[in-house]
């Protein structure tokens, strides 16, 4: 029988919690003089009274939580506080067309970073405020930061923290979940803290330092800027790139850096591959820049590096049209696209662990041809990974795939060219960003047709969870009573 008082009361809470960030957008209104405060303070009354009812209707809940509801609460969770979320865009005007407005507050929570908005720099700071903190919010995953912060979940918080990071690695800092939690959000919101005091040692304002540091530790890319990052200089554009990559590093490995075992990030075989990645494809790219432009070689170094890194981690931020660069190095990023950072991290896409697991079980295969009777384990640096793990990557390989033509078949049906339904389906399953044609990095996905964005919108909420966590729900046995 499905326990919906459980979902509920989850949900109550969230809402609760959501129309917090909603008040404290108000407050940044209110000390810049404008307006739009009105808007906040409705959004404010309706998604908390809503979240009250909620609450109220699950607030005698049994909390002996099954796996079923897990899986509907994390991708509940994330449509429903998308829905609230639009509130402000569309009361204050800023974003008049609901579709608009959910499009904009859903690539926000899934950090995303996709945007409809033509002239980002005239809406007011409340609006810009709550456009970054739907990345705030929505970095660690809205699930981990319930269960940080509502210890309500309990023990059962462990099911939930597994659907909604869905990872293939379980390198746990604490034995409980709530602990664990906590111990993320406190490097998260320290990362954020000190990204934000290396932006305003660059000359950055402290309102923009702040949505930036949301932007990048959240791997969101939604700037206060039309130009992103291009409009800001050298030094802030490497800070970052630095930050850009904590960003995409295992959460994990900065526990054990900052308990004195810094030792465990460097032997991590993921985190040697992901600096690899950025590395040699930096270099590809800014060595053509730089012999086949007239740019200069910290020029050339410095975007190559700015974009890889970018498209790496899923952020998004932007400094150079990668579109106008040669082709082949346009189709080097659009591949990025699919490669994804660090297990544990806040980057979106595929994952590098997952890329490891295929390109060695395709080794094992290739040496069992000439050895058929061989017993050849996969191992990732000294640990070996169980034929389970390996069903699963491949299986999340298939399915990502399927999804990724099936998403573009839909979106050239809407009326999208071949290369713009690439770049915008593999931008939104990846949670990057910035696409390919009309999609590209110096446009936006305002000229997307309404019927495209919701296709869009529904891949975001796919790529984010990691596919499983809501295709799940379309199984009918998934609804059988057990």
């Amino acid at each position: 029988m499905l326990n919906k008082r459980f979902i509920f009361n989850a949900l109550g809470r969230i809402l609760i919690f959501e129309s917090l960030f909603m008040l404290l957008c108000a407050c940044v209104s209110a000390c810049y003089g404008e307006d739009d405060i009105v808007s906040f303070l409705l959004s404010f009354a309706i998604t908390f009274g809503v979240g009250g009812m909620f609450w109220m209707f699950g607030r005698n809940v049994v909390k002996d939580q099954l796996k079923r509801e897990s899986f509907i609460i994390v991708t509940a969770v994330w449509i429903v506080m998308s829905l609230f979320g639009s509130l402000p865009y569309v009361l204050s005007g800023a974003i008049p067309s609901f579709t608009n407005a959910f499009f904009e507050t859903i690539s926000g929570f899934t950090t995303t970073g996709a945007s409809i908005l033509n002239d980002i720099e005239a809406l007011p700071h409340g609006i810009l405020f709550w456009r970054s903190v739907t990345h705030l919010i929505g970095g660690m995953g809205i699930v981990v930061l319930a269960v940080a912060i509502l210890p309500f979940f309990g023990f059962g918080g462990m099911q939930l923290y597994n659907a909604e990071a869905a990872g293939v690695t379980n390198d746990k800092l604490h034995p409980r979940i709530t602990k664990t939690a906590k111990s993320l959000w406190g490097i998260y919101m320290g990362l954020i803290g000190l990204e934000t005091i290396f932006l305003l040692l660059g000359g950055m304002p402290l309102f923009d330092a702040l949505c930036h540091s949301f932007g990048t530790i959240a791997s969101g890319g939604f700037s206060t800027k039309n130009a992103s990052i291009a409009e800001y200089s050298p030094y802030i554009q490497y800070v970052i790139v630095l930050f850009m990559i904590f960003a995409g590093t295992n959460f994990a490995l900065f526990f054990f850096v900052i308990k004195g075992n810094g030792k465990r990030l460097f032997t991590n075989s993921e985190f040697r591959v992901f600096l690899s990645v950025i590395l040699i494809a930096s270099l590809t790219i800014g060595g053509t820049l730089f012999f086949r432009t007239d740019m200069s070689f910290e020029q050339s170094f410095r975007d190559a590096l700015f974009q890889v890194t970018s498209v790496v981690t899923s952020t998004g931020f932007v400094t150079a049209d990668y579109t106008l660069w040669h082709p082949y190095l346009t189709f080097i990023v659009f591949g990025l696209m699919f490669s994804g950072a660090c297990v544990g991290s806040t980057s979106g896409g595929i994952k590098l662990f997952r890329h490891m697991i295929l390109v060695k079980n395709l080794k094992i295969e290739f040496r069992r041809m000439s050895h058929p009777n061989a017993v050849i384990p996969l191992k990732i640096g000294k640990k070996m990974v169980s034929q389970e793990i390996i069903y699963k990557v491949l299986a999340f390989l298939v399915l990502y795939i399927s999804v990724f033509i099936i998403g573009t078949l839909f979106m050239t049906v809407v009326g999208l060219d071949m290369d713009s339904a690439f770049g915008a389906v593999a931008t939104t399953m990846g949670g990057i960003g910035p696409g390919l044609g009309v999609v590209g990095p110096m446009n936006n996905f305002f000229a997307i047709p309404g019927a495209g964005k919701w296709i869009l919108s529904v891949l975001m909420l796919l790529g984010r969870l990691e596919l499983f966590s809501v295709l799940i729900l379309f199984a009918p046995s998934f609804w059988k009573n057990k």
